[in-house]
């Protein structure tokens, strides 16, 4: 579990840290551009302030402009910086260099459609609205600069209501696109959460059907045998009968939590089994497994061969990174398991490893009763997942496949293949 929280902890740290990832671009052309409007604006202004009725105030106009540009270039390239305030700020110079616009210029230049003092650099606080709120501030901050433009340097002109209009377009563009785009990078959060999610109930489950479930059944089936063994005379039945039967609510219960379904009800013990098995006793059906080194999956596979199983493997060792050999050798002893609970007491059963350059084929193939299709589907929704999780859950997460073969009377094939470098 705490390997499943590290897990979901470093998805979802790593959604935080980059959760600005798709606007701090934007945000830092916004910085740049204010740099340049400013040069740009700056330059127009050095060729032609000989023509201002007040050539002065323009300079302490462009002066406090430069101080600021400079000043907040820091801020508005992220957006945990640029607060409201400074866009408010920013705004505030912007209309006040528009309006000392039409006090400091000639009546005749105005007329003839000379520009402000600010010129394009306005466009960045109109900008910065959008990447900070939306195409709606960026629409308020647009009608404001509008208004003063129109009011306060030459009235409704034609140049004055084209440049409003593409002033609010390219605002309010800008700001519905980072609208749209912090939408998909929340579902995009969502989904990699709901992924984490899944693979970690995923792996639960396995370990789950690896270990508990089977000591629950296990129990159930012997305290069964031992409560019939023990006749009546005596209350060690009824106890066995009772610790059967805890184990097999136990056992329904945990698979009802695995597959997502209600809780069956369950009956007040009446005894509390002192010598249960604990399922965390249990030894790990990977193996041991070097992670930072390759393991030999022929040596892991060893354990399942007996005088029914019979493993035939390449003379040199089938090397595979730790954790993928011993998940891969988990899913071949699971498929091992249901040969000797399913496939009856006189079937055998056969496992042919092929190492390959590009990935490993295990193959398990015995001469049992096989099943009919559709079986599969319906073990699965009653809670059984040993082929879905523990066989082809584990392939699937190793970046493999698993195939099933059968038919009645035919036996079953289980054809698991791992790429050699198995995505872990």
């Amino acid at each position: 579990m705490a390997e499943g929280a590290r897990a979901g902890g470093s998805v979802g740290g790593a959604v935080a840290a980059g959760g600005m990832s798709v606007e701090l671009p934007l945000w830092k052309a916004i910085s740049y551009f204010r740099v340049l409007a400013l040069c740009y604006a700056l330059l127009r202004y050095v060729n032609s302030y000989l023509h201002f009725l007040h050539p002065v105030a323009g300079w302490i106009y462009f002066g406090a402009l430069i101080l600021w540009t400079l000043a907040s270039t820091r801020a508005f390239a992220n957006p945990q910086r640029c607060s409201w305030y400074v866009l408010g700020f920013d705004l505030t110079l912007a209309v006040t260099g528009i309006v000392m616009s039409g006090m400091t210029d000639s009546p005749a230049r105005i007329s003839h459609g000379a520009p402000t003092l600010p010129t394009i650099w306005a466009a960045g606080t109109v900008l910065g609205f959008a990447a900070k709120g939306g195409w709606r501030p960026a629409a308020a901050s647009g009608a404001v600069i509008g208004v003063a433009n129109i009011l306060g340097h030459g009235g409704p002109t034609g140049d004055n209501v084209h440049n409003i209009v593409l002033l609010l377009v390219a605002g309010c563009a800008i700001g519905y696109v980072i609208e749209l785009a912090r939408a998909s990078e929340a579902t995009l959060t969502r989904a990699l959460q709901v992924e984490a999610a899944t693979r970690e109930r995923e792996r639960l489950s396995r370990d789950i059907h690896d270990g508990v479930l089977q000591v629950l059944a296990l129990v159930q089936r012997r305290g069964a045998e031992l409560a019939g063994g023990s006749g009546g005379g005596s209350g060690g039945g009824t106890d066995f009968a009772e610790l059967g039967r805890l184990a097999g609510e136990q056992e329904r219960a945990l698979r009802a939590l695995m597959t997502g379904g209600p809780l069956p009800a369950q009956r007040q013990s009446a005894v509390e089994p002192a010598d249960a098995p604990d399922p965390a006793d249990a030894p790990d059906p990977a193996g041991p497994s070097d992670p930072a080194g390759p393991s030999d999956l022929t040596a892991l596979l060893r354990r399942y061969a007996d005088e029914r199983i019979t493993l035939s493997a390449p003379g040199t060792p089938v090397l595979l990174p730790g954790p993928a050999a011993g998940e891969l050798a988990a899913a071949v002893g699971a498929a091992v398991d249901n040969v000797r609970r399913h496939a009856g007491e006189s079937a055998r059963a056969w496992i042919l490893v092929e190492d390959e350059p590009e990935a490993v084929t295990v193959s398990i193939r015995d001469d049992g009763p096989g099943f009919a299709p559709g079986r599969l589907g319906e073990a699965e929704r009653a809670g059984r997942l040993g082929v879905s999780q523990s066989i082809r859950g584990r392939v699937l997460d190793l970046g493999g496949t698993a195939e099933l073969y059968s038919a009645p009377g035919e036996g079953v094939e289980v054809e698991l293949r791992v790429p050699r470098k198995a995505s872990r």
